[in-house]
């Protein structure tokens, strides 16, 4: 049987996992990540639609964040958790804080680089790749 790695909202009302290898795992620095998250920087892990599944998702809304993109996040508690687009078509991107279990991988990379911001330092060796800078 394939391991899976589960995760949830803040709130619990929103629960998934997905099964086998991950495809990628990215710290991404996009403007519309940080508007969405509040942060500096979201940390996503990149699986399969067929790898992805929902456990308990009453409260789970989408948000048409752009013509190409939405953002899944629960009704209740307001948790950013999903993000999936046309430019990725058959993945879902997965907020990795939203991870209750240790994925499969180490974030391999910044992207979007050009939007980072300036008053948080980033001191590893992981490389960095611009964007248009929105996701």
């Amino acid at each position: 049987m394939e391991q899976q790695f589960h995760g949830e909202c803040l709130c619990g009302k929103v629960r998934f996992h997905y099964s086998g290898a991950s495809l990628w795992c990215a710290h991404c620095h996009c403007t519309l990540c940080q508007r969405a998250h509040g942060a500096a920087v979201v940390t996503w892990v990149g699986v399969t639609e067929a790898a992805f599944h929902l456990d308990a998702a009453a409260d789970l809304l989408w948000y048409d964040s752009s013509e190409q993109a939405q953002r899944g996040f629960c009704g209740n508690c307001g948790s950013s958790l999903f993000f999936r687009s046309q430019r990725w078509p058959r993945e879902v991107h997965i907020a990795l804080a939203a991870m209750t279990d240790a994925i499969d991988r180490q974030p391999a990379a910044h992207v979007f680089w050009d939007a980072h911001v300036d008053w948080l330092s980033f001191n590893d060796a992981l490389p960095k790749t611009e964007g248009s800078g929105d996701g």
